[in-house]
């Protein structure tokens, strides 16, 4: 039992400092003590039985300590800090812990299936990395990370209203409210993936979900097809059937789409394609037996993405190509990673055949990594120059046409 002579306040700062150091988890010595004040000066003098006063700083062996409360209360520093103030931690093993615990997070975001399937996704992680912990926890940071890669996972969707998504994929409709963390940091991601800065206004902000596909209109968003003679789909189906008949590209809205239902092929490969003049020139060259074609018009907006969906889920193989530059990389990424699509004359060797037969090209601007073929990325970093689609265009006409029975 400590005696009531150590309780005193003079003693605390001793108390404090021995406890603090011995909180260190390393071995520990001598304690550096202070300031202290002319009583507590005279009572740490009492206590070593010195012959004089310390100074308002002084180091003390704890050994010398020990030495001499053993004696006198049968415990040493260590029991009596416990007592007066609480079990000593052990902050190195608690840092080093925490550095593997940070670690850890860090390691998993970059390695997780949403961030490697979209590589723009990197910049993100970084970004995340930088900015450090949520209030110092890597438990509640992984949670948040957590949450925003469910919903970045989840989008594009099919115009869905930002509350009504939140409630589907998060259980509460406010989650995703302006101005809180999880919006924040999704927003973030969005900004890296499609290229644009980070919205500083509520109208860019509005702007940047509707390009995920959070409350797109069901008239004012639609996609392009031609030759596309799909059974079922009511109106939907009605109209690329009619338009295939006469042609002509189909312009189905997200409204349509929505109300669709199943929508099959009697083909098994659908080709989709970036830029609007491909699906022109093979309506010009092809007219009523053009192959199945869809085309994304630059990045997939929500009436693409659910036509690309429906597609799929009935067994159609969709079949990408895209620009040679930054933005088509990230486009493939995307349509591969939200719907399922296979990469069509998008590798490294098309490249460099392609840069072949035209050498001159615009800027192949920011380029991210190719997840389904790595040397791609590099390839167009060396050379800066882009190729776009339309140069390409009657090659991979020649082979959709080739294909389709």
């Amino acid at each position: 039992m400590l005696p009531d002579g150590l309780r005193r306040a003079e003693f605390a700062p001793l108390w404090q400092a021995v406890h603090d150091r011995l909180s260190s988890g390393r071995a520990v010595d001598r304690v550096r003590v202070g300031p202290l004040d002319p009583r507590q000066r005279e009572a740490l003098a009492g206590l070593l039985g010195a012959d004089r006063l310390p100074a308002d700083h002084v180091t003390v062996s704890v050994a010398r300590l020990d030495a001499v409360l053993e004696p006198h209360c049968g415990m040493r520093c260590r029991d009596i800090v416990e007592e007066l103030i609480g079990p000593v931690q052990d902050r190195a093993s608690q840092r080093e812990r925490a550095q593997r615990q940070r670690a850890a997070l860090w390691d998993w975001l970059a390695g997780h299936p949403v961030v490697r399937a979209q590589p723009a996704l990197a910049g993100w992680a970084e970004q995340v990395r930088r900015g450090g912990l949520l209030g110092g926890s890597p438990a509640a940071t992984g949670e948040l990370l957590d949450a925003a890669l469910h919903v970045l996972h989840a989008l594009p969707a099919p115009g869905t209203p930002l509350p009504a998504f939140a409630e589907a994929v998060l259980g509460d409709p406010r989650a995703l409210d302006p101005g809180g963390s999880l919006s924040g940091l999704v927003l973030r991601a969005l900004a890296e993936v499609y290229g644009v800065p980070l919205p500083a206004s509520d109208g860019q902000r509005r702007e940047l979900w509707r390009c995920a596909g959070i409350g797109e209109q069901g008239l004012s968003t639609v996609v392009l097809s031609a030759g596309v003679q799909p059974v079922g789909g009511r109106l939907c189906g009605e109209i690329m059937r009619s338009c295939t008949d006469s042609g002509h590209a189909a312009a189905i809205t997200l409204g349509q789409l929505r109300d669709a239902g199943r929508i099959s092929l009697g083909v098994p490969d659908v080709w989709v394609v970036q830029k609007p003049a491909v699906l022109d020139r093979a309506l010009r060259r092809f007219g009523r037996t053009c192959p199945p074609l869809v085309c994304t018009s630059g990045w997939p907006n929500g009436a693409a993405m659910l036509l690309l969906r429906t597609l799929g889920a009935t067994g159609a193989r969709l079949h990408h190509h895209g620009d040679f530059d930054g933005d088509g990389l990230r486009i493939a990424a995307y349509v591969q990673a939200k719907a399922g699509a296979v990469p069509w004359r998008m590798s490294t060797a098309d490249y460099l055949a392609a840069l072949d037969r035209h050498p001159a090209g615009p800027d192949a601007g920011r380029i991210t990594a190719a997840p389904w073929d790595a040397a791609l990325a590099p390839a167009l970093r060396e050379n800066r120059v882009a190729v776009p689609e339309e140069r390409v265009a009657d090659r991979l006409l020649d082979e959709a046409a080739w294909r389709t029975p």
